[in-house]
Formats: C-alpha cells, sequence, structure tokens
C-alpha cells in the first residue's frame, strides 16, 4: 500500500495533468480568495485567518456580483489535504478570461465576505504556518499568470491548463512552466560572532543575514562566495547547507540558506554601500538576546531602535537561530 504523502503527491499530478479530473475537483475543492494579488483574511484573536469557500458560496458571490461561474476556472491548484479535499485561489481583482469588466468592486466584495484583502507583506507574520504557507504558493503562482499571459516567441496569448500548473502558447505549442528564482541567504562567522546587515528598506533596527539572487551560471557555492565577497568584503572560507523557504516576495523566490566562516584573521567588514545600509559583527549574548524579544518595536529616548531579528515564519530568523545553539552548546563544559 501507497503512504499518504504518496498517494496525496500522485494525486495532484494528476489533476496537473488531466484537465477533466482537475474541473471535477473544482466542484468539490474549496477556494482562496484574493483581490488584486491581496488575501481576503479575517481578524481573530490577534491573528489573521484565511477563510475557504466552497464552490456554490462562490457561484453565489460571483453571481451577486454580476459574474458567471464560469470565472472560476481562473483559479489555481495550490494544494489538498490527505483526504484529498483540493484547494484552489482565485483572484477576483485581476483581468479575467471570461468578463470585460473583470475587476469586481473591492469595498462591497469586503463587506460580503466578511473580511478584507490585505497585502500579504503585510499580513504574513500573523498568520499560521499553514496558512502562509498556502497564501504564498498561492500568490507566487497567480502573480507568475498574471505576468505571462503572451509568448515570448509568437507575441501570442497564451493559456493556462485548468490547475494552472502551466501555460500553452496555441500558435507554436511552447510550454511554459512557473519559476522561482534561486536566492541564497548566507549568515557568515568568525567563530565566536556572526555577522548581520540591513538595508534601507528593512524596519527600523531590523538585522539579518546576507542574501542575494544566484546569477547564471553559478552554483550555490559560487554565489554566496560572490555574495559575501560583494556586500561586506570578506572570503568564505568554508559553508555548509542549512534549509530552503519558498518566499513569494518580490515574485516568488527559493531561499536556499546556509551558514558560512571567513579566514581567520580577515574579519575586517567593508560594507557596499549600494547593497547595504551597515553590516556589524554581533556576540552569542547579543544575538541570542535579540531572539528573546516579543512585540512591536519603539523608537527609544535616544533616538535610536533596539536590535533585533526577523520573526520566526523567516527562514533567516532559523539560521540565526541554528547558530546561537550550536554556540551554546560549543561553549558547555565536556
Amino acid at each position: 500500500p501507497l503512504s499518504t504523502y504518496v498517494t496525496k503527491t500522485r494525486y495532484l499530478f494528476e489533476l496537473k495533468e488531466d484537465d477533466d479530473a482537475c474541473k471535477k475537483a473544482q466542484q468539490t475543492g474549496a477556494f482562496y480568495l484574493f483581490h488584486g494579488l491581496a488575501p481576503l483574511l479575517q481578524t481573530s484573536a490577534h491573528q489573521y485567518l484565511a477563510p475557504r469557500h466552497s464552490p456554490l458560496e462562490l457561484e453565489r458571490l460571483l453571481g451577486k456580483f454580476g459574474q458567471d461561474a464560469q470565472r472560476i476556472e481562473d483559479s489555481v491548484l495550490i494544494g489538498c489535504s490527505e483526504q484529498q479535499e483540493t484547494w484552489f485561489a482565485l483572484d477576483l481583482g485581476l483581468d479575467s478570461s471570461f468578463s470585460i469588466s473583470a475587476s469586481l468592486h473591492k469595498p462591497e466584495m469586503e463587506t460580503e465576505l466578511k473580511g478584507s484583502f490585505i497585502e500579504l507583506r503585510k499580513a504574513l507574520f500573523q498568520l499560521n504556518a499553514r496558512d502562509a504557507s498556502m497564501l504564498s504558493t498561492a500568490q507566487a503562482l497567480l502573480r507568475w499568470h498574471d505576468a505571462h499571459q503572451f509568448c515570448s516567441r509568437s507575441g501570442q496569448a497564451t493559456k493556462k491548463n485548468v490547475a494552472g500548473s502551466k501555460r500553452v502558447c496555441p500558435s507554436n505549442n511552447i510550454i511554459y512552466y512557473p519559476q522561482m528564482a534561486p536566492v541564497v541567504i548566507t549568515l557568515v562567522s568568525d567563530g565566536t560572532r556572526c555577522l548581520l546587515a540591513r538595508q534601507s528598506s528593512f524596519p527600523k533596527g531590523m538585522y539579518s543575514a546576507l542574501a542575494g539572487f544566484c546569477d547564471i551560471g553559478e552554483s550555490v557555492e559560487e554565489t554566496i562566495r560572490r555574495e559575501v565577497a560583494e556586500e561586506v568584503g570578506l572570503e568564505v572560507e568554508s559553508l555548509q547547507y542549512c534549509a530552503s523557504q519558498h518566499w513569494p516576495f518580490p515574485s516568488g523566490s527559493l531561499m536556499i540558506a546556509c551558514h558560512a566562516t571567513v579566514k581567520p584573521g580577515q574579519t575586517e567588514i567593508q560594507v557596499n554601500l549600494r547593497e547595504l545600509e551597515t553590516a556589524a559583527w554581533f556576540s552569542h549574548d547579543e544575538v541570542a538576546t535579540a531572539l528573546k524579544r516579543k512585540g512591536s518595536y519603539t523608537q527609544q529616548q535616544n533616538g535610536t531602535f533596539p536590535f533585533w531579528l526577523p520573526p520566526k515564519l523567516a527562514i533567516s530568523h532559523q539560521l540565526i537561530k541554528e547558530w546561537v545553539e550550536k554556540q551554546t552548546c560549543s561553549s558547555l563544559p565536556a
């Protein structure tokens, strides 16, 4: 007998390859709703929840706002439960294949749906892990379809399959698949300290690990060495893979997290101000204290902001926490 995971995975594969099977799944599935790539969210106990809607509820909603139920075919498949309940995402604020006046009026819809369409970047860290992952996947896929409606070779309009796992040009049969950009995120250490940096776009006081996109032709290792050299003027001696994470910003990236150490005696930072606002070495105690901080971070009386780190959902937090734990273990008596 196949495991639950294998059964679920093969079912999703079938839906991506078989339009009829996917249309059938849409009739019993559940839908996450978006408007202009902002997910519909409801507030509950200082946290956002992402409601799901049945096909019947969605048809009633579309009918109330003068839309044809065929618009459901604009949705994209984003997953399923172990019991094979399928989950789809539908954006009611993007151009539709089935309506001239595609964008439904947002305020009226929010009133009808008893929620708000909130920018994902603002809401991501107030979602539970499951909803955050599901909405990140959905937004990245919806964004990709909105940006790839025409064939780059023929200029003809492309057509998505029912699941939204690909688009095809009818004039030359070129198949386009959704893509993610690989990004390395690297925590640099000199043995007892770690290097953290901030960009001007970061919230005040927040520092994180170094990050950058992979260039064409580069391996992950080559990207890490180049990024560290470019951004802080240091040479990596060794590196170790940590984990990876899909990240929906700016348009869907695969974050590849690694630890790196620099050559002994070569730790003087030379910040590339085109890339970073500042960078500095931090001790184990400084970082461990920052990891324990909770709540909002306001300006202090001296005009500065407390040093803090990315929230738990970000892979940079995991990378930094792992470094602190390793340092703590190595400092314990044998």
